[in-house]
């Protein structure tokens, strides 16, 4: 059963507008679960792609249990010995993804995707169109009941800013509603965690209570002064406004493309990787994505970055006085930054580009070739239509094929301007 708390509505006028944060519940779990009715009802644990032995997202009915994401796999059979495990499929999580923003566009032109699961709508201007703010919200779900299914659910924060709609939307989870006003601010602070809050970490968390602030109302009634001495100017505003419930931020709708200056991709080996030739090997495949990026966007890069965690944390940029937007002229450059015989072994790879420019805006470089670039092109037609990575350098022969997929937090600004262009895909 829906539980909505539904207090006396004031104008939206009167406390600035009215957003909605919309939050899936348990997404990733949920969308296996609708696609396979054998899973519903049943604890299930998603596993990343590449191993099984943490789980990066749990069902309704395993966290129940106390399985969180985070926990290990050995760990959770002796919570539950019955407990299922899936491994988690971003590309089908974003199409359900997708199809719930067309749902978001019928009921307002303003949607912020904030993550793969949970967007921002701002709609003073167009609930009265759909008989107010809760009618709104029915609708919305029924919709997602209808074209999405019946086991995917939302939980919906109103409030007039960001801020505070998020805050609201995780008050009665799962598959509720709970509006914060101006009116009862003080009485969700006072039981809401400083964590609750988006913008406040345990990094945060930790550092407030080295001042003495250990709850969002301690936070609101703070010196702005000892908070700026602690964070400075812009993070010390930031913490204030936090405990004053301001947020002036407006929402960035999905529709319009980022500004994007850096492609990125991380990537966590399924264990502590000792053979060195494995670990170029994937260095080499997250270049290649990151060229076959830059090139969808029409871009081309400078600047390269590296970060690799094991026995060692290692990481490094630097700028270079050519562009690029091949892997194998990224992979060469990164090469010349690091001595992958420092290491006993590599757990995490991160890789980007930056100093983006617009391809076309480049200037032509010693290392281009007519030939070169032609047969990059078709590469590029073959992949696009295979599958990336179809067609690889023979130095990934015998590597696992990596693929390219859409971030959970949606934080890779190519997906956010393919997504804005209308155009993004990713073969299975």
């Amino acid at each position: 059963m829906e539980k909505i708390t539904r207090l006396h509505l004031p104008s939206a006028r009167a406390d600035g507008g009215q957003v909605l944060h919309i939050d899936f519940d348990s997404f990733f779990a949920s969308c296996e679960q609708q696609d396979n009715p054998y899973l519903r009802n049943k604890p299930l644990g998603v596993t990343a792609a590449n191993g099984r032995t943490c789980i990066i997202a749990s069902s309704r009915e395993a966290k129940r249990l106390g399985i969180k994401t985070g926990s290990r796999t050995y760990e959770v059979f002796q919570i539950c010995p019955d407990l299922k495990l899936v491994s988690a499929n971003f590309v089908k999580y974003f199409e359900i993804s997708k199809k719930f923003l067309k749902i978001c566009q019928n009921f307002s032109p303003d949607v912020e995707l904030f993550s793969i699961d949970e967007v921002f709508m701002d709609v003073t201007l167009t609930n009265h169109l759909f008989g107010g703010v809760y009618n709104t919200i029915k609708l919305i779900k029924n919709k997602i009941k209808e074209e999405i299914g019946e086991y995917i659910t939302v939980s919906i924060g109103i409030s007039h800013n960001r801020l505070l709609a998020k805050l609201a939307s995780g008050i009665n989870k799962p598959n509720g509603i709970f509006e914060i006003r101006k009116d009862n601010l003080e009485a969700v602070y006072s039981r809401s965690k400083l964590t609750d809050v988006c913008g406040i970490g345990n990094r945060i968390k930790l550092r407030l209570n080295k001042i003495g602030i250990y709850s969002l109302l301690e936070l609101r009634d703070a010196n702005l002064s000892l908070l700026i001495e602690e964070f400075g100017d812009f993070e010390g505003h930031f913490l204030k406004n936090i405990g004053l419930g301001i947020d002036s931020d407006s929402l960035n709708s999905f529709t319009s493309a980022p500004d994007v200056k850096s492609v990125g991709r991380n990537y966590c080996l399924p264990k502590n990787e000792h053979n060195k030739t494995v670990v170029l090997q994937n260095i080499y495949e997250l270049c290649e994505e990151i060229g076959i990026k830059l090139r969808r966007l029409n871009k081309k890069a400078r600047t390269v970055g590296f970060y690799f965690g094991g026995n060692i944390n290692l990481h490094g940029r630097k700028t270079y006085n050519r562009y690029f937007d091949r892997g194998s002229e990224m992979f060469d450059l990164i090469k010349l930054l690091f001595d992958i015989e420092q290491f006993k072994y590599v757990r995490q790879i991160g890789i980007w580009a930056g100093s983006l420019k617009d391809s076309i805006n480049t200037p032509l470089s010693l290392f281009d070739s007519p030939k070169q670039n032609s047969l990059q092109k078709t590469i590029d037609k073959i992949n696009e239509r295979f599958g990336d990575h179809t067609i690889r350098n023979g130095f990934l022969l015998y590597a696992d094929k990596l693929t390219t997929v859409p971030n959970g937090y949606m934080a890779d600004k190519y997906e956010r301007t393919k997504l804005a262009l209308g155009n993004i895909n990713y073969s299975p």
